[in-house]
């Protein structure tokens, strides 16, 4: 795990790309994702060229991208972003856009959870674990993981941030997703938030009565992840998971308490009880957990 490679976190609002051989080793920048993604493909490529002269040769690059993505490699649309609600990018081919420019070396492609799972596996708060999830709450929601040490595959990938809660009595809130309305991305998102306060998490204040709302439903949808796939920790990342002027420490004081409440000590086990705080975490990498795995792809694809 220690060739030359590149990385690209595909993210909704920003590109950010790395070269290097570790977290400790990483040249990077980042670019708007904008609308058009020839133009921003144009520019990734162009700046990993331009790295290559003054680093040396890459040796593989792994993307971790939002979505959906195709992840098939038997599909035509392999390495395709597919369905996806943000403007501009539906049927975008990001795989191809970076392999038609380095097209003797592996490309590696994930889920942006996935790959930011990955990285908190070698370097971070995964580092032992061979069951875990990762969850990622900012612009969108999403999770990924490991099951048997293996990522989280499948018909096409997870899509936790989907899944349809039982609502807060009297919460009317109709949700944000425009496939659900009122999943967890519908209710839980960053814009979720903003259309429900008319604040940014940010700026929502801690006595505001939407963190009580956030945290019962991010909890609800960790009891049924843990009771699905019983992963041995839980990881949240995201900016939402700062948790405004609420503080980090209150947000996932709350949510704890909530999953406790929810699972009704039903499922036993230290871990989701006296061993909580350290059972539902934030990322050790903190934000550069999805670069960290972007590299993490590219070295597994080196190898």
């Amino acid at each position: 795990m220690n060739a030359l490679v590149g990385a690209i976190e595909a993210g909704g609002t920003k590109f950010v790309c790395a070269v290097g051989t570790s977290p400790q080793d990483l040249t990077r920048t980042q670019f708007a994702t904008g609308d058009n993604p020839d133009t921003l493909f144009s520019a990734v490529t162009n700046w990993f060229v331009e790295q290559q002269r003054l680093r040396g040769m890459l040796q593989a690059i792994g993307i971790g991208s939002f979505g959906p993505v195709d992840l098939d490699k038997g599909s035509p649309t392999y390495g395709y972003i597919t369905s996806t609600p943000k403007a501009g990018w539906s049927n975008t081919n990001i795989h191809g856009a970076v392999k038609r420019v380095f097209p003797h070396i592996p490309v590696a492609i994930d889920t942006d959870v996935n790959g930011a799972a990955l990285g908190e596996y070698y370097w971070g708060n995964a580092v032992g674990l061979h069951d875990f999830v990762y969850i990622t709450i900012g612009t969108g929601i999403g999770a990924g993981g490991m099951a048997g040490g293996q990522l989280l595959h499948g018909l096409v990938h997870p899509e936790m941030g989907h899944i349809l809660l039982p609502r807060i009595p009297g919460d009317t809130f109709a949700g944000v997703c425009p496939f659900h309305g009122g999943c967890w991305e519908g209710l839980c998102s960053g814009p979720a938030l903003l259309a429900r306060s008319g604040m940014s998490a940010e700026l929502l204040p801690a006595e505001h009565e939407a963190w009580e709302m956030e945290t019962q439903y991010i909890a609800s949808a960790i009891a049924t992840i843990v009771c699905v796939l019983s992963p041995r920790r839980v990881i949240i990342g995201g900016s939402v998971r700062k948790g405004g002027q609420l503080g980090s420490d209150r947000f996932f004081q709350m949510i704890r308490e909530k999953v406790q409440l929810v699972l009704h000590e039903y499922i036993v086990s230290p871990a989701l009880h006296e061993e909580i705080g350290g059972y539902i975490v934030p990322p050790l990498l903190g934000d550069d957990a999805g670069v960290c795995g972007a590299i993490a792809l590219a070295q597994q694809a080196a190898a």
